[in-house]
């Protein structure tokens, strides 16, 4: 399967309400999912996930499905094709 990054920003009430700690939590779930979550200085949080499309839509649904959906507003994505991975695991960005 091909390798992608994908950046994905959530928008909505998703700062201060522990996004970032369940999205490291729920990321576990993934074994070969790599990156980081951060919040952005405009209220959004992003993602970026290095994996294939289905561990990338795998992951969003259990987002989604999850405690966090309750204050997303609004979710884009995009994503581009890459080489090789630059992180060894998936983490929290200051």
């Amino acid at each position: 399967m091909e390798l992608k990054e994908y950046k994905i920003y959530f928008s909505g009430r998703v700062q201060m309400v522990g996004f970032r700690f369940t999205a490291v939590y729920l990321s576990r779930r993934f074994p070969g999912l790599t990156g980081y979550v951060r919040n952005m200085p405009d209220g959004r949080v992003e993602i970026l996930a290095e994996c294939n499309e289905k561990t990338f839509k795998d992951f969003l649904n259990v987002i989604n499905e999850s405690s966090l959906a309750r204050g997303i507003a609004d979710t884009t994505f995009k994503s581009k094709p890459i080489e090789k991975k630059q992180y060894s695991l998936f983490e929290i960005h200051v």
